[in-house]
């Protein structure tokens, strides 16, 4: 059904998270995030482990906040 709309075949790209790298450039952990953004520590490990499907804008908010960071420092589009 949706194969007219969209070419099923064609490589688009993916969304990859880079938290854990700017984590490690921020010196903090998954843990002492966590507090500071008031996110449970699952959920950071999720994204650090690039495991997430769809993404939070509150979280994001919160990380970027908390990162002192850009959402382009997080997120970014692989082709």
């Amino acid at each position: 059904m949706y194969s007219s709309i969209v070419n099923i075949d064609t490589e688009y790209g993916h969304i990859s998270c880079y938290l854990k790298e700017v984590m490690k450039e921020k010196k903090i952990s998954i843990y002492q995030l966590s507090h500071i953004a008031n996110i449970k520590y699952e959920i950071i490990k999720r994204y650090c482990d690039n495991q997430v499907l769809r993404y939070d804008t509150d979280i994001l908010a919160r990380l970027c906040f908390c990162l002192n960071c850009e959402l382009s420092s997080i997120l970014k589009y692989v082709k």
